[in-house]
């Protein structure tokens, strides 16, 4: 069986989400910043009267922000019940995946350990299998206090 996936560039790599996570890809309008969140939350924006959390994904990686260029576009999915809006490098394709995903290999660094569930191979080539909750919940706070 094969599983379709939305292929797409974050921070240089090829990544996938499962096409039954992403809701829509919109047009990304106007992102109004809110005041005293993390810096991988963009802001807010509208999809159809309903307000939509706007995450830089590189950030939520823990990348820098302008190392590479945005998508004017952005991958709409739910996460516990919250719309997010996923500003990414670019989106390229949809396309089938292999059954099931491998072990990340090394070399990819924490940033991607954190949020890849596996690499998949794909007809486009093999991409990150991503963790949705993992990738909006941001960049691991070195230091936290418990």
């Amino acid at each position: 069986m094969n599983n379709l996936l939305v292929m797409s560039q974050i921070a240089g790599r090829r990544c996938a989400l499962p096409a039954h996570d992403v809701k829509s890809v919109i047009e990304i309008g106007v992102v109004t910043p809110v005041p005293q969140t993390p810096d991988f939350i963009a802001g807010i924006t509208a999809m159809r009267s309903q307000t939509l959390t706007v995450i830089d994904c590189r950030q939520a990686l823990g990348f820098d922000a302008d190392a590479y260029s945005l998508d004017h576009r952005a991958i709409v999915v739910a996460v516990g019940g919250y719309p997010y809006a996923l500003r990414i490098d670019s989106i390229e394709d949809i396309t089938t995946g292999a059954d099931e995903a491998g072990d990340v290999p090394g070399g990819f660094g924490s940033e991607w350990s954190r949020v890849a569930t596996g690499l998949i191979e794909t007809r486009m080539g093999p991409a990150l299998l991503l963790d949705l909750p993992a990738l909006v919940a941001g960049p691991e706070q070195l230091g936290a206090v418990a």
